[in-house]
């Protein structure tokens, strides 16, 4: 079985949660964007199964 990964900035869009990945990227940058818990800035971040993403008190997880 492959192990599906899915990029930060690339997860934000797909969730409609920023608009475009530019914005993505400011969201990670200025730390809005927590990864299981903790600030991420990097938008590469490699997210799998079950990470919770949260965002503005809003958590999202990868499915």
């Amino acid at each position: 079985m492959i192990n599906q990964t899915i990029k930060l900035d690339q997860f934000l869009k797909l969730k409609g949660i920023a608009p475009t990945g530019g914005q993505a990227k400011l969201m990670i940058q200025s730390g809005e964007v927590k990864v299981n818990g903790s600030p991420e800035t990097r938008r590469g971040r490699q997210l799998v199964a079950g990470d919770q993403v949260t965002v503005a008190g809003q958590t999202f997880t990868v499915e």
